[in-house]
């Protein structure tokens, strides 16, 4: 399912416009990536937690060529998945 299904999906379900939809989608979005970037997670209970991880930088090896190559240190969004979300997939 891609973003646009979920809109549909929520769309059919709620009895609401598409545009009004995709609106609320489109918040739930820029509301986690703002939270993540203000190094704050997001928790939803049971479905599982948001989060932004720091990784050290390091050394890589180019496969083709086998040239060393510095990778720099970098942020990374990290989700764990709650225990409804994973009782409900077993």
């Amino acid at each position: 399912m891609n973003k646009t299904e979920l809109c549909d999906k929520i769309s059919e379900k709620e009895n609401l416009p598409r545009a009004q939809a995709n609106r609320v989608v489109e918040l739930i979005i820029e509301t986690i990536i703002s939270t993540l970037k203000s190094g704050d997670e997001v928790a939803l209970t049971g479905f599982g937690t948001f989060s932004a991880k720091n990784r050290a930088a390091r050394q890589g090896v180019n496969p083709k060529t086998g040239e060393k190559l510095q990778i720099p240190a970098m942020t990374v969004p990290k989700f764990k998945a709650g225990k409804f979300l994973k009782d409900a997939l077993k």
